[in-house]
């Protein structure tokens, strides 16, 4: 079961800092993936936009994506628990 979380961010920081409460979410997304604390799912259902979306906007960013043997073989494991393999 998953739990949600609540952050307080007083409304004066997300109006310096010109964000909305969705785009706080992208950025801390973002940074996440960036520093190899998310994976790319995690950080693309935490910034709340589509897979192609996310990947538009890394590019955009100049974040590379990081996939490896390990994040193939995971996919790969879901896959068949799902029965679309």
């Amino acid at each position: 079961m998953s739990a949600m979380i609540s952050i307080q961010v007083p409304r004066d920081i997300l109006h310096a800092a010109r964000l909305t409460v969705d785009e706080l979410k992208q950025e801390l997304a973002l940074a996440l993936f960036q520093q190899s604390k998310l994976p790319f799912g995690k950080a693309r259902e935490m910034a709340g936009m589509t897979v192609w979306d996310f990947q538009l906007l890394l590019g955009t960013r100049k974040i590379p994506i990081h996939y490896d043997l390990e994040d193939y073989e995971n996919d790969l494991a879901t896959l068949r628990e799902l029965g679309r393999l």
